[in-house]
């Protein structure tokens, strides 16, 4: 730091950055000599929300990412942080957070001594460093050389490297590995609560459960291409069959009243019978009216997993076959 630089407080870079908590890119094509990583990939991040950024290895989810950081230079395209290059940003930890790699650093420095020299490079103050670290829950392990450090561990010194410059928009790369389930808890909280700050932030994971219970918002990609961009709430729907299950002692007498009523209905079992094309509560209102008694309606939903499987069916680099053979 030289002599005229003055550290600025988490508050100041805060507000200096937050004009435009966004992410988008626009057309990107990135190749890797004959290997296409991204072509022509669109989408947004927005303040406010947590965004889902899920798909199968290989789909170019890692690349994108890099791009966004100006780790890598698109062929073709733009990507634009807060409305510009992540290479023009000046002090740029203060305007985005990145998880990308939990063993990025130096094993022989302590975990605090990594963010100090982080932290340093950027002006921010030495006071902040002790604020992450006591954000993530590292506070009795800091002066512990970082490269003794578990898996969980390195994740949430990553964790508070990337929030050193306390950031308007935050990116995390599969950020729940490794992270035990008290983490797990932790970490959704955090990411509800830095959204509700109005940050921008963007998750790429494959546990699929935790983005669930997480995300507003959901981009879907394969192939370097974006398949499906909209809410959590959206994709779920489209992915739901519009089936509802009866269970019922008399499910012959349950069909004919269904059948009447213009649905489409199928014994499936002894007491259980599967109708599609109705809404559960007319589904009641039909079997009530027809004297045909029940003990329950349920639909069938689905949920993010599913969405994941349906959209990406096909477009995994690398399958395995469940009946392959073991060659001798």
């Amino acid at each position: 730091m030289s002599a005229g630089d003055t550290e600025l407080t988490p508050t100041e870079s805060y507000n200096d950055a937050m004009t435009d908590a966004t992410i988008e890119m626009t057309g990107v094509r990135k190749r890797y000599g004959e290997t296409v990583a991204l072509d022509g990939m669109s989408f947004s991040v927005q303040p406010g929300r947590v965004t889902g950024f899920i798909g199968p290895n290989g789909a170019g989810k890692s690349t994108a990412m890099r791009v966004i950081l100006g780790l890598d230079a698109p062929n073709e395209g733009t990507a634009l942080v807060g409305g510009q290059p992540y290479r023009s940003l000046h002090r740029p930890l203060t305007h985005v957070g990145a998880l990308l790699d939990a063993d990025a650093l130096q094993p022989s420095r302590s975990g605090r001594n990594h963010l100090l020299w982080m932290a340093q490079s950027q002006r921010i103050s030495a006071g902040r460093v002790d604020e992450v670290i006591d954000m993530v829950g590292l506070t009795g392990a800091a002066k512990r050389k970082a490269g003794g450090y578990s898996l969980g561990m390195r994740q949430r010194l990553g964790i508070a490297a990337a929030m050193l410059g306390d950031p308007p928009i935050v990116m995390m790369d599969e950020p729940f590995n490794g992270i035990d389930p008290e983490g797990i808890i932790w970490m959704r909280g955090l990411l509800r609560s830095l959204a509700a700050e109005g940050r921008a932030i963007l998750i790429s994971s494959h546990l699929m459960s935790e983005l669930e219970d997480v995300v507003d918002h959901v981009v879907v990609v394969g192939r370097g291409k974006v398949l499906a961009d909209a809410t959590i709430e959206e994709l779920v729907a489209r992915a739901s069959h519009d089936t509802v299950t009866v269970r019922t002692d008399t499910p012959a007498e349950a069909v004919t009243a269904i059948q009447a009523a213009g649905g489409t209905a199928a014994i499936t079992s002894t007491d259980c019978v599967e109708v599609a094309g109705l809404q559960p509560r007319l589904v009641v209102e039909i079997l009530s009216a027809g004297r045909v008694s029940f003990s329950e309606v349920t639909s069938q939903r689905a949920n993010l997993e599913d969405v994941y499987l349906q959209l990406t069916a096909g477009e995994a680099e690398f399958q395995a076959h469940s009946d392959a053979r073991r060659r001798r």
